[in-house]
């Protein structure tokens, strides 16, 4: 783009127009939520101010930018954050993006754990893989008398975590652990969530550039068959849940027999499954047999 009499409108149908050319799936609103946001813009913003000239400045770090979303690398990290479930997230290298498919945990989540805090009075939770802080924070906004622990295998993404816990104005109520899976953990919790990695190893090569060369491997390579992380969470959680706690999970789109078959093996019952926007398999909520304890 040139640096001389660009307007905003025109720059958005430029970068649409090499998006497009470039295949990639969503050109137009790639273009309008990179553009937005790296100009600090509303969606209505965006269209009320189509006239006005750009910048050599904004222009410059919107060709920057275009170029970055050329090779694939995702919007918003391009941006550095995400909004999540009414959050603001901050994104690095070392965390999973997340993405609205884990709405649907945290909103089948949020009735147990309302029910937990009315029975209690307050509710602990654990965010396993926690990553940006996504699941856990988000049931924090919503739930004042709930307290979180979020672990993660990576000190960077805990870092990000914590962040993003001060960012939104719930760091009082957030703790960070470095831990794999449960191996540091000495306490109970009353709800146990995780997004897991779930990915089939043999088909990371084909996944998508945006997500195979982006997306942290870890939060990604699930092993063999995918479930290694579930046998780990099915195996382990009931040390460390109360009476009555429940376990949540995201699930790939064809894993909801196999993982389900994994927690029933260890003793849990099948509260809730519930499927994503796409109408595909995602979310499994659990709760331990108390014919078993």
């Amino acid at each position: 783009m040139s640096a001389s009499a660009v307007t905003l409108s025109q720059a958005l149908a430029t970068a649409r127009s090499r998006f497009a050319t470039a295949a990639i799936a969503d050109p137009a609103g790639d273009a309008r939520i990179l553009i937005a946001g790296l100009l600090g813009l509303s969606a209505t913003q965006l269209i009320a101010g189509s006239d006005r000239m750009l910048s050599a400045e904004e222009l410059g770090r919107i060709e920057a930018a275009v170029e970055r979303r050329l090779a694939f690398e995702p919007v918003h990290r391009i941006l550095g954050k995400r909004a999540f479930f009414g959050l603001d997230l901050a994104l690095s290298p070392a965390t999973l993006e997340p993405r609205p498919d884990t709405e649907v945990l945290v909103e089948r989540a949020l009735p147990y754990l309302a029910e937990i805090i009315s029975k209690k009075g307050n509710a602990r939770l654990l965010d396993l893989g926690t990553g940006t802080g996504a699941i856990a924070l988000a049931l924090l906004q919503e739930c004042p008398a709930a307290t979180a622990l979020a672990t993660d295998i990576s000190a960077d993404a805990l870092a990000v975590a914590r962040g993003n816990a001060e960012a939104n104005g719930l760091a009082d109520r957030f703790q960070t652990l470095e831990s794999n899976w449960f191996e540091r953990l000495s306490t109970r919790f009353d709800m146990i969530l995780s997004n897991p990695p779930y990915i089939v190893r043999s088909v990371i090569e084909d996944l998508a550039p945006d997500v195979k060369h982006f997306d942290p491997m870890a939060a990604l390579d699930g092993g063999i068959d995918g479930l290694d992380a579930y046998r780990a969470i099915a195996s382990g959680a009931e040390a460390f849940l109360e009476e009555e706690g429940i376990v949540g999970v995201e699930i790939g789109y064809d894993q909801a027999r196999s993982v389900t078959e994994l927690f029933v093996d260890q003793g849990f019952l099948l509260l809730e499954d519930a499927k994503d926007y796409g109408g595909n398999d995602r979310v499994l909520l659990f709760v331990k047999s108390l014919s078993t304890r």
